[in-house]
């Protein structure tokens, strides 16, 4: 089994939740998919910071190419490794 993760980039927390609730959805994804913070370097106002939706891909069935144009809806992408 390989240990395959996909990194989502998402503007602000609201895009990140959407997009989580969405992935079930689209992909059938099934785990809670964990939703972090990402501050830009030396920024405290959470306004200025990004959100991750990191998700587990063990199977290897997501394909990234997929998951990057879903995410562009909410003026996302996915992070290449």
């Amino acid at each position: 089994m390989s240990d395959v993760r996909h990194v989502l980039v998402l503007p602000d927390r609201d895009a990140a939740e959407e997009v989580a609730e969405a992935l079930a959805e689209r992909f059938g994804v099934d785990e809670e998919l964990r939703l972090v913070r990402d501050a830009l370097a030396g920024e405290d106002d959470a306004e200025d910071a990004q959100w991750l939706v990191v998700l587990r891909d063990e199977a290897g069935r997501l394909d990234a190419d997929e998951l990057h144009e879903f995410v562009a809806g909410w003026d996302g992408w996915r992070e290449e490794p």
